[in-house]
């Protein structure tokens, strides 16, 4: 009898989740006996994963910001490590999380395990040295981008454009009246907040969100208003700041359904990363806020660690400067609300933007978790 297929996995946050939980599946269609244990996040346990610790334990941005959880995070890659040496599984994949996983897998691969990083770290827009550590610690590495490979293929690290599982999860078309529905939402024009899924984002963005909400109301006063919270702990700290505002316009929290509230959305304020991706995905304008502590931004700066023109994924896909992205001081109530009301109120703009955006779409839409799930079985050694 053969033996169950072994996965270990480590997932950080919830867009590692989404990720996991889609690869799993994939995993198991190929592989039915497939075991499957390591850090998850709930939606990764309800696909079948052994969770021996929760995915949102890495949810930590920032160079500096790590500081303050390297102790307990370094107790944990520790204790991971000895576990999977102990259950020795046919290949570790490190979901996203690059700063964590990279550390795994190096100790793992050094021991004989095959390793494979899904989702790269953005190591060709800042860090670019960082490649010699991923090639040293990862036998594969998965990327969501199409641009990404070519990168690594100049450093001799073996890589392989999967797609991205999102772009095969939102359709092409977007039922904007049946989302409108499902939410319930009065007429007028929709503005949906996304103020990141990290505590650490909600508490440098969740403000100047609000602060743009309440802009925007003055001018717009029949805009709607919704916000979706990836977690308990999101909610409660922009309630919290919500509060501090004064009250300020009325805005609707949901609890989760973002994808259904980029559908519902006329425009999007949104914090960096998977949910500018989402929304581009959505064919919606949307304006990019990014803050990082002040300590870990003055670095980024003064040692010109970073080495592209823009830090949005839309941008980046582009290959230009088409979706307005505002960093660090920029992000202001004002900034963002009249960069908004700009992109949504110039509707040959906001259609050529849909038409790229879908052409994005089509690119991206190739079966990714099927793609990486067979990627990575090939890395095993196993048959699919």
């Amino acid at each position: 009898m053969t033996a169950p297929l072994k996965v270990g996995l480590v997932a950080g946050e919830a867009s590692g989740d989404q990720l996991g939980a889609a690869l799993i599946e994939a995993l198991r269609g190929r592989r039915p006996d497939i075991r499957c244990f390591g850090v998850a996040g709930p939606r990764m346990v309800a696909s079948g994963c052994e969770a021996w610790a929760a995915a949102e334990e890495l949810a930590v941005m920032g160079l500096t910001e790590v500081l303050h959880h390297l102790p307990r995070l370094v107790r944990l890659r520790s204790r991971l490590i000895a576990r999977f040496l102990k259950e020795r599984p046919d290949v570790f994949v490190g979901i996203d999380a690059p700063e964590f996983n990279l550390g795994v897998a190096k100790r793992l691969k050094k021991k004989g395990l095959r390793t494979v990083q899904y989702v790269s770290p953005q190591v060709w827009a800042w860090r670019q040295g960082r490649v010699r550590t991923i090639g040293k610690s990862c036998d594969l590495v998965l990327c969501l981008l199409p641009f990404e490979t070519g990168f690594y293929a100049r450093h001799g690290v073996r890589a392989v454009f999967v797609g991205h599982p999102l772009a095969d999860r939102i359709p092409l078309e977007i039922d904007a009246k049946g989302a409108r529905r499902a939410l319930r939402l009065q007429a007028g024009p929709v503005i949906a907040l996304l103020p990141g899924s990290r505590l650490g984002e909600v508490e440098r963005l969740g403000a100047d969100f609000i602060a743009a909400a309440a802009w925007i109301a003055q001018r717009r006063p029949q805009a709607v208003f919704i916000a979706p919270m990836a977690s308990t702990a999101v909610r409660e700290v922009f309630e919290r700041q919500r509060a501090a505002c004064g009250g300020g316009p009325r805005i609707a929290l949901l609890d989760g359904q973002a994808q259904t509230a980029l559908a519902a959305a006329d425009g999007v304020i949104v914090a960096s990363g998977t949910a500018t991706l989402e929304t581009l995905l959505s064919k919606r304008p949307m304006v990019v806020a990014y803050r990082l502590g002040a300590p870990t931004a003055f670095m980024l700066r003064r040692l010109g660690l970073v080495k592209v023109p823009y830090f949005s994924q839309p941008n980046l896909l582009m290959g230009r400067y088409r979706v307005p992205e505002f960093f660090q001081e920029a992000v202001t109530g004002e900034a963002l609300g009249a960069a908004l009301l700009k992109e949504m109120d110039d509707p040959v703009r906001v259609n050529a933007l849909a038409q790229e955006f879908r052409r994005i779409h089509e690119t991206l839409r190739m079966g990714g978790a099927d793609k990486a799930a067979a990627a990575i079985l090939e890395c095993a050694g196993v048959a699919a």
